[in-house]
């Protein structure tokens, strides 16, 4: 059993720098009490942070430190496993994570991540998650049991009932079983690669045999054939290369003229312009004597003289663009023969990487046909030699034989062993033998809080809830004050559960805002009887904003503020 004694904290959210300590198992049952903000609620964050390293609210680690000091947040906590004390102390600016079993550190030289392993797997054989099903109840960031996905509900079963160690069993047995797929699948290869080299070496005996000098004779006729074809392909490249270097040498009677063009055309729209600004001008004067603005008579003179000046513009317009035009027509005929020679040294150059490709095959072929007639003489004179090489493909493949039979028989044991640990082996069968017990003490914690309906857990973790009029529902359909009483009732027997598998027993209930919201006054009544009454050994600590519950409980604790501070008053 775990027994948690005492926690204190200082730095720590709304705490000052002088320690708040609360004595955790000193009363059966205990009331906090405060206004918001006053702190009443930072001992569920204190408890899962020096546990599990993190808090019960959704609150940053960095927002843990007090505002106002700015460091030193520190969480103390004792308890003992048996007749072994245990005290954890973990702290922020600066970082702390000590673990003392009898006075003396736990532990010290592992890392922090070692540590929490150790914490959660060695010590507590508790996980965050589980420790928040069945100690804390809380109203903001606590998820009950029945709001959990399936995968999250099965892993706080397997906790409570002590049959995770199957889940870890089965992760195992998974690596052996691919490391056993894997072996199969090597040995598969390697049979079929010596397979193979067992057929090849007998074709290749036989083939030494048969050929013999009659196959080194054809492939040097081979080689023969390749040397005329390379010989045609050298010529080839000679008179290729010879025609690119004329066209080189002709290409450098011509240049690039698409940047004089690009000059010579912009040009050539400046006079255009000017062009068609002169031609309306002359256009004006031969059509007018009278100016359309003003009214007024053209004199004569001027509009003759104006019209021989534009004539004598436009003449000289013309020319230019004549001139222009030429040199355009020109340049272009010099770019076009410019591209045509790259182009026909590109296709040259092409043909020749062709034929140097050829010339390349055949002389990587004649090496091979000289390789291989090299190792037809080598063995011609050592066939006794291959003969032996094809006795030890024989005895490797009898080897890998008997290596992948021992291999398959492993690998089905493995097998067989994974189907028996997956979900729906052995975890389901001790799943199926306690979910009678589970669902019973569920519904007697409900009838005893007046909630008179009958709840199941299937072995899939769905639940059905049937009413004395036997209609259906489920935990959605039900008003909160009804969800609250599941909860609790899921809450208390988890804990029951957990003392008959003696997996998880702790002193320690908290229950946050549980009277506040959903649980009306009757519902009240009923929860303190089943915490009073039918939960043994339990310090149940109850988190609200009621003043008037005072008269209910043996002990109070009240948090009140004090210059910013969070203040305990017993």
């Amino acid at each position: 059993m775990i027994r948690f004694k005492k926690i204190r904290y200082k730095n720590f959210l709304s705490s000052g720098n002088q320690f708040t300590s609360i004595k955790l198992d000193e009363n059966k049952d205990t009331l906090i009490v405060g206004a918001n903000g006053s702190g009443k609620s930072t001992v569920l964050d204190a408890l899962t942070f020096s546990l599990f390293g993190k808090p019960f609210r959704k609150v940053t680690k960095g927002q843990l430190v007090n505002s106002i000091n700015e460091r030193d947040a520190l969480v103390d906590i004792e308890f003992d496993i048996g007749d072994t004390p245990y005290r954890v102390v973990r702290g922020i600016k600066p970082n702390i994570f000590e673990i003392y079993k009898n006075g003396k550190k736990f532990n010290e030289d592992c890392s922090a991540n070692d540590q929490q392993k150790s914490l959660e797997g060695q010590i507590l054989k508790l996980n965050y998650k589980s420790f928040t099903q069945i100690v804390i109840l809380g109203s903001a960031s606590f998820v009950p049991f029945m709001q959990l996905s399936a995968p999250h509900r099965r892993e706080v079963i397997e906790d409570l009932l002590d049959i995770k160690v199957f889940s870890m069993m089965s992760d195992i047995l998974k690596t052996q079983l691919k490391e056993s797929r894997d072996n199969l699948r090597v040995l598969e290869l390697k049979k079929e690669s010596v397979a193979d080299k067992i057929v090849m070496q007998k074709r290749f005996i036989k083939q030494i045999e048969n050929e013999g000098y009659d196959s080194i004779s054809a492939k040097q006729q081979e080689i023969e054939d390749c040397d005329k074809e390379t010989y045609s392909y050298q010529r080839n490249v000679e008179d290729l290369i010879s025609k690119v270097n004329n066209k080189t040498e002709d290409l450098q009677q011509y240049t690039k003229s698409s940047g004089t063009i690009k000059k010579l055309e912009k040009l050539r729209t400046k006079i255009q312009t000017k062009e068609s600004n002169s031609s309306q001008e002359l256009d004006f004067f031969e059509a007018h004597t009278v100016c359309p603005t003003c009214t007024q008579d053209i004199e004569e003179d001027f509009r003759v003289n104006r019209i021989e000046h534009l004539q004598g513009v436009l003449t000289k317009h013309q020319n230019s663009l004549d001139e222009i035009t030429s040199a355009i027509e020109t340049e272009e005929a010099r770019e076009q023969k410019f591209l045509e020679l790259q182009k026909e040294i590109t296709k040259l150059s092409n043909e020749i990487s062709q034929f140097n490709i050829r010339i390349a095959n055949n002389n990587k072929r004649r090496g091979d046909l000289e390789s291989e007639i090299q190792n037809i003489t080598d063995r011609l004179e050592n066939k006794n030699t291959e003969d032996e090489k094809l006795t030890e493909y024989k005895n490797q493949l009898k080897d890998i034989l008997h290596k992948l039979k021992d291999t398959q028989e492993e690998y089905d044991y493995l097998d067989q062993g994974n189907l028996l640990l997956k979900d729906d082996g052995v975890k389901k069968s001790i799943i199926r033998k306690y979910l009678p017990l589970i669902n019973k003490q569920v519904n007697e914690y409900l009838q005893r809080m007046d909630f008179y309906v009958n709840f199941m857990l299937d072995e899939d973790f769905s639940e059905t809830v049937q009413t004395p009029v036997h209609e259906k529902f489920s935990y959605a359909s039900f008003s909160e004050g009804e969800k609250m009483r599941i909860d609790l009732a899921l809450l208390f027997t988890w804990r029951e559960i957990a003392r008959l598998k003696n997996s998880v027993v702790t002193n320690l209930l908290i229950m946050d805002e549980v009277f506040d919201s959903s649980l009306d006054e009757f519902g009240t009544e009923y929860f303190l009887k089943i915490v009073r009454y039918i939960i043994k050994d339990a310090n149940v600590f109850i988190i609200s904003h009621k003043q008037d519950l005072y008269d209910k409980f043996n002990h109070c604790l009240e948090f009140t503020k004090d210059k910013g501070f969070s203040k305990l008053i017993t």
